[in-house]
């Protein structure tokens, strides 16, 4: 199993890698704004020098901008990344513009990873591309009324054929729950926000016991 962070916002990277859960990071324009960050200026070196020394493992990071130029702007991300000491993983939007670029990236040699997945026939776009992640948005797929659990699990299934898979990071994940839920379906890659990796961290009966541990040390 591997978690990854996903937020843009440095104090929960300071606040959450020393864990130990997440094997890396996950950023996107929207994080990016939430952080209060503009996109188009990220010091992605600096970025991915944090991340490095946080102990992330991978850092993924999103293209953007005209498709044209996606190729350029990928091969300095995965400069950048290698210069830090980290992976970074190249983001990419499932639309027909992006993904017809995503051949000439893939040429680069770095890994990517198609985003804003909504339906379980968009696996066969990234396997045929050969891409390494395929990041389904969970939550939004249920608040869109798309029946997101048999999505899931039908990309689960495409991938148990095939000696090379395709690795399912799921995204948009409101809770814990969705997770377990998730698990019991075969998925082991996920990415959280800092509120759902919190919820993993806080158990009000493991709190409990952990008292009465102390308490009982204490009266001894």
């Amino acid at each position: 199993m591997k978690l990854y962070l996903d937020t843009a916002d440095g104090d929960a990277w300071d606040d959450l890698m020393p864990t130990g859960l997440f094997h890396g990071i996950t950023t996107n324009p929207l994080l990016a704004e939430r952080a209060g960050l503009e996109y188009a200026r990220i010091d992605w070196s600096k970025m991915a020098g944090k991340a490095h020394e946080l102990g992330a493992k991978e850092l993924h990071a999103q293209v953007y901008g005209p498709a044209e130029e996606y190729v350029d702007w990928a091969e300095k991300l995965y400069a950048v990344g290698e210069a830090a000491g980290i992976e970074i993983v190249v983001k990419i939007p499932l639309v027909e513009e992006t993904i017809r670029v995503t051949p000439a990236i893939k040429a680069l040699g770095g890994r990517i990873l198609m985003t804003a997945c909504y339906d379980a026939k968009q696996m066969f776009v990234a396997k045929a591309l050969r891409t390494d992640f395929l990041s389904p948005y969970f939550g939004r797929m249920k608040e869109a009324g798309i029946d997101a659990e048999t999505h899931l699990a039908a990309m689960e299934k495409m991938n148990r054929p095939d000696v090379r898979r395709c690795e399912v990071l799921v995204a948009s994940l409101r809770s814990a729950a969705q997770m377990v839920t998730l698990a019991n379906l075969g998925h082991d890659h996920f990415t959280i926000s800092p509120d759902v990796a919190r919820e993993l961290l806080t158990s009000p009966h493991s709190i409990k016991a952990f008292t009465e541990f102390e308490e009982a040390i204490s009266s001894s």
